[in-house]
């Protein structure tokens, strides 16, 4: 068995619950898993997606490596720096190439509706999605001016504005020609749909970037969301499609995988707003607060903005002045008293548990849905 054809999903638990918000310890600071009445496991404690995700990277990697290496070498070294393979000065490094949500659910949809020999087929599908997903970030970083991800100096701030954008093209060029030189044949849609994708991920950043120049009594929470469907949602959604493609599967299953990562990525979106601003930049990689601190229109901001409570007018009168640099914690406070923290989770659960529902539709049965479960559940648990 090669590792793309190891399953990614570990043995099914049974009395699990879809959505969770925390993860439980024990006293040594361990996960634990909740048992039921009847002496069961019940809610996961994220090993399971641990395992896949550690095991979608050593599957994709190589391809990843291989696709970057082609590069020229000034856009190969800022690929190779973004990965966290080199250091800025073109050593070797070992660093944080990210969690791989995306290219896993490539691998686990197609597990999911076509056994391992799908999954083993949609590797280069899966690095595809991966490298598109870089290709935002090394583009939004530029233009939210963003000077950390992964615990290091983003690579703008290393090789320049224009080395980045490049950098960042050439990874979205490098997405599709692997799906255009890939023999299978459900490469052609597959880029097809990727293409679309993009297209969408292109429309969700214009639109973010255009809030943010609009006063926070200007922005509604309905176009937020449809943006945060545009940023987040459409290439979880894709990622679940294009596994479904490389199994087979009906055009009926393909929708319904799309709307589950669809749903999926929002629930993650409203959690990473959520981690943006109470998370712990220990684990998050990024400086506490930076969303606020650039006054941007998060889903929990403009929630608290929309509440019509006192703190939502202080909230207002705190993002109508520039950040000066002073302490953000007025603002932290505003944006809790108002709602936003209370109603991003609630909405996460609410996104999550629509997203089993489309599951349901695709993948009816839950031994086979083990490993989109596994990494849907870890969208709402984590903590960075």
């Amino acid at each position: 068995m090669t590792r793309a054809e190891q399953p990614l999903a570990g043995p099914r638990r049974a009395g699990r619950s879809p959505v969770a918000t925390g993860t439980d310890t024990g006293a040594d600071g361990d996960a634990r898993t909740d048992t039921g009445t009847d002496g069961r496991p019940g809610r996961p404690d994220g090993h399971e997606a641990a395992v896949i995700l550690e095991r979608t990277r050593a599957c994709v990697d190589p391809e990843l490596r291989a696709a970057v290496e082609s590069l020229p070498g000034a856009m190969r070294r800022v690929a190779r720096y973004h990965f966290g393979w080199e250091h800025a000065d073109g050593t070797p490094a070992a660093g944080n190439a990210g969690k791989a949500i995306r290219p896993a659910l490539v691998l686990a949809a197609a597990a999911a509706l076509g056994g391992p020999g799908a999954q083993a087929a949609a590797v280069r599908a899966a690095a595809a999605v991966e490298l598109v997903h870089n290709f935002t970030l090394l583009h939004d970083d530029v233009m939210d001016r963003d000077t950390t991800r992964r615990h290091r100096p983003t690579a703008w701030t290393v090789f320049g504005d224009a080395d980045a954008i490049l950098a960042g093209d050439a990874l979205q060029a490098l997405a599709l020609r692997l799906l255009a030189k890939d023999p299978h044949p459900a490469s052609a849609p597959a880029a097809a749909r990727l293409a679309d994708c993009v297209i969408e991920l292109c429309e969700g950043q214009h639109a973010d970037t255009a809030m943010e120049r609009r006063g926070p009594a200007d922005v509604g929470l309905d176009e937020v969301l449809v943006m945060a469907e545009a940023k987040t949602g459409a290439l979880l959604g894709c990622a679940c499609a294009l596994g479904a493609l490389y199994a087979g599967a009906p055009a009926g299953d393909v929708e319904a995988l799309d709307a589950f990562g669809r749903e999926a990525g929002l629930a993650f979106q409203l959690i990473d707003d959520v981690i943006g601003i109470w998370g712990d930049p220990s684990h998050t990689g990024k400086p506490a607060g930076a969303d606020l601190a650039a006054r941007k229109k998060s889903l929990p901001v403009v929630a608290a903005l929309a509440s019509g409570t006192p703190a939502a007018a202080e909230l207002a009168a705190l993002y109508e002045v520039p950040y000066d640099g002073g302490d953000l914690d007025p603002t932290v406070l505003a944006v809790e008293r108002a709602g936003g923290r209370d109603w991003a989770q609630v909405q996460a659960a609410d996104h999550m548990a629509r997203a089993m529902q489309e599951l349901a539709r695709a993948v009816p049965e839950p031994e086979a849905a083990g490993g989109l479960l596994a990494l849907a559940e870890f969208v709402t648990r984590r903590t960075t």
